[in-house]
């Protein structure tokens, strides 16, 4: 029989929150699924894991990486989300990206301030601009000078269409006045590798992914799409510095769920976002990547959504990007 003072024990040890977040009727009761829609490695999918393993380790439950890879800007995956139950078991994580493809893609077939509920905002990073190492130029004014001297010799590269990256290219092109075309390659991998083979000369990508190829000498920095310098490449300059006019590209990643998720699994992970995405440990593991911590509650993320992609909308009809 257990005594008064057992009895008081197990009554606290029902109503103490996990690492100090507050249970929502034992959710999560099972593993929640934090989907990439991307293949395995690059930014997003290296986001996803350092956030699935420190949710895990702060709130004692499973979080786990779903990659669900198809159709440009991840389209495949997310619709997979947004159509997918509203308890709080399958979230999406992606970048930008995620506001860019509507924009230029009529045939998205969610909206991306209506068919989500916003969780938070997790990190944001610049890019690094980057050249194969036969070219002559070592700042991006010496480099666009060099492609007008021979347009012909010169390709660009985006891992996505409509990413940070290939918006930071079509902004340079239109501030440089090239029309060179850029390809379109389905993720950093062979969109890196064929910069190195020489195929693509020009590429902006997340420093996760291309600052190794920097330094061991198959690629070359031109320039970051900060307004500052990152610390994880001090010797690089910003684009202002480097001949161009001042511009400001970064890659910011965020979490949402379906629509109309249950308040209780709202409330659970806003707590738990955060918890995590505020801490030292978080910041840490970020930095390594080339990313600071970007902590938006739902309804700051959704309200910049909404701003974000009026600014994207803006460079893409600028810029000329192509509407498919």
């Amino acid at each position: 029989m257990m005594n008064r003072f057992g009895s008081t024990l197990l009554a606290l040890s029902i109503t103490l929150p996990v690492a100090g977040i507050a249970m929502a009727d034992e959710y999560p009761s099972r593993p929640v699924a934090i989907v990439v829609p991307y293949p395995p490695g690059g930014a997003v999918d290296g986001v996803a894991r350092v956030l699935a393993a420190e949710l895990s380790a702060k709130t004692g439950k499973t979080f786990v990486v779903d990659n669900r890879a198809g159709g440009a800007g991840g389209v495949a995956g997310s619709s997979e989300v947004v159509k997918s139950a509203t308890d709080g078991y399958t979230l999406l994580l992606n970048a930008s990206i995620h506001v860019v493809t509507p924009l230029i893609n009529k045939n998205v077939p969610f909206d991306v301030v209506n068919d989500f509920t916003h969780i938070s905002g997790i990190a944001a990073g610049p890019l690094l601009i980057s050249t194969n190492p036969s070219v002559k130029a070592n700042t991006l004014k010496e480099f666009f000078a060099e492609v007008k001297t021979d347009p012909d010799a010169f390709n660009f590269a985006t891992s996505g269409y409509g990413s940070a990256g290939h918006l930071t290219v079509e902004v340079l092109k239109a501030q440089a006045g090239v029309d060179t075309e850029v390809v379109t390659y389905k993720g950093a991998g062979p969109a890196l590798t064929d910069m190195i083979g020489g195929q693509v000369q020009l590429i902006a990508d997340p420093i996760l992914s291309s600052l190794p190829h920097v330094k061991a000498g198959r690629l070359k920095a031109l320039a970051v799409t900060s307004l500052t310098r990152s610390p994880l490449a001090p010797d690089v300059p910003t684009i202002a510095e480097s001949g161009m006019a001042p511009l400001e590209m970064l890659s910011w990643y965020g979490v949402w769920a379906p629509k109309d998720l249950d308040p209780k699994a709202l409330d659970y992970l806003s707590k738990a976002m955060e918890q995590v995405v505020t801490s030292g440990e978080f910041k840490d593991k970020l930095t390594v990547f080339g990313f600071e911590p970007m902590y938006k509650n739902s309804t700051d993320l959704k309200t910049f959504v909404v701003d974000e992609t009026k600014r994207y909308d803006e460079i893409v009809k600028a810029s000329g990007i192509k509407v498919e």
